[in-house]
């Protein structure tokens, strides 16, 4: 069952609750409702990698855990919160400017390959202490970049 409240507006955050599957057409297909056509490929991979993170490494896909979604856009910015119901994982690890796969046990290091592609997509991605909650950022105002060349 999937449970929807609140659809963004301005500065309030919408919420989409669901229970633990890999099944996630239909909650991507609401998440990217209201994102430019240009960016929705890029951003459903990104987004598809986290809850998928979150349903079956966080929550076992035990069906009677819930992955929780709030998303607000604020100020130019697209802002998605993921929380699940599991035991968390040490996500300082992920955080280090090293290859985000060396922390993990080889057998592992494929699966850790998902959160570098989530450094790739979106401008801000981080975890709070306990590594149940993922809050990713993607800025949608065209910003100066700095050339490397000269």
């Amino acid at each position: 069952m999937i449970t929807i409240s609140l659809r963004p507006v301005g500065r309030y955050w919408g919420t989409i609750s669901f229970a633990s599957t890999l099944y996630l057409c239909p909650i991507l297909d609401l998440l990217l409702a209201e994102i430019p056509a240009k960016l929705q490929a890029e951003l459903r991979l990104g987004l598809q990698e986290a809850l998928v993170n979150a349903a079956k490494h966080g929550n076992n896909l035990d069906p009677s855990k819930r992955v929780v979604v709030r998303f607000s856009l604020i100020d130019n910015q697209y802002w998605w919160i993921i929380s699940d119901q599991g035991s968390g994982f040490c996500p300082s690890s992920a955080n280090d400017d090293d290859e985000l796969t060396d922390y993990l046990p080889p057998d592992e290091a494929e699966s850790g390959r998902g959160l570098c592609l989530l450094h790739q997509i979106f401008d801000q991605v981080e975890w709070n202490r306990k590594g149940t909650e993922l809050r990713l950022c993607k800025q949608m105002e065209n910003r100066p970049r700095l050339s490397l060349r000269r």
